[in-house]
């Protein structure tokens, strides 16, 4: 199997993985119980999408790559997760607002709903399969995101406040969903990926749909973002991957 299909791999086992890691962040800490619980289920689906992937991916990589090796030790510059998904959980009022985790879940859900869908058709039995299965999870994510949205959307001004500020923060993050790295390209064209971008339109539909059943504004998206996708992150995925990683790499031989 080509490079090209090695890395689009590693892009969506990144996206899983950094998402995981970033919801249960709220682990103990979610705003009631139903949540924590909640919040920690869907990090383990998206966890279990990415060691999936990750074991896939070390199958086609060989020399002695493992889904442990591709997660723990590989350094910021080599993730190929979306921007969006590293960002904290921080708004303008608080450095932990749940309308700011909702709303990234809502907006990635959205567009692994039909992403997901798509990929059952890959060329790539494996990741045919895989999609199969993480699609029947993000129907979940998507709901359990878009109920919350439409609560904390049509609640009170504060909640209404916060979700919108979480809005105009993130969409423009998710340009980086229609842009097409040189990796994907090829494996689209290898019928391995799927390109983004054939399914706009529906994404648009869902969160229009969405925002204005929650009374909610969509904002302006236009903005000069880094690409994940291509290895340009943000400030904060280093000190996310250094807690992530941080016991692997202290003792890499160890068997647990």
């Amino acid at each position: 199997m080509a490079a090209s299909s090695l890395d689009y791999l590693l892009h969506l086992a990144d996206n899983a993985l950094v998402l995981g890691q970033r919801n249960a962040e709220w682990c103990g800490k979610g705003p009631v119980l139903e949540e924590d619980i909640a919040l920690a289920n869907m990090s383990l689906d998206l966890i279990g999408q990415a060691r999936l992937l990750y074991q896939h991916a070390a199958t086609v990589q060989g020399e002695g790559a493992s889904e442990d090796t591709l997660a723990y030790f590989r350094d910021a510059q080599d993730f190929r997760n979306y921007t969006l998904l590293e960002l904290p959980h921080a708004s303008n009022t608080s450095e932990r607002d749940y309308a700011v985790t909702i709303t990234r879940n809502f907006l990635y859900s959205a567009l692994m709903l039909l992403l997901w869908d798509a990929l059952q058709d890959s060329k790539d039995t494996q990741l045919a399969a895989i999609a199969g299965k993480s699609l029947k999870e993000v129907r979940y994510h998507f709901r359990h995101s878009r109920d919350w949205l439409l609560r904390l959307g049509d609640g009170t001004k504060e909640s209404q406040a916060r979700t919108q500020w979480a809005l105009k923060h993130l969409m423009p993050y998710t340009q980086e969903y229609w842009t097409q790295t040189a990796i994907e390209t090829v494996a689209i064209s290898e019928g391995i990926a799927t390109d983004t971008r054939a399914f706009r339109t529906h994404w648009d539909t869902l969160v229009d749909e969405a925002l204005k059943e929650a009374g909610l504004q969509r904002p302006g998206s236009d903005a000069a973002l880094p690409l994940g996708k291509n290895g340009d992150h943000s400030e904060h995925l280093t000190p996310l991957l250094a807690d992530m990683q941080g016991l692997a790499r202290a003792h890499p031989e160890a068997l647990w």
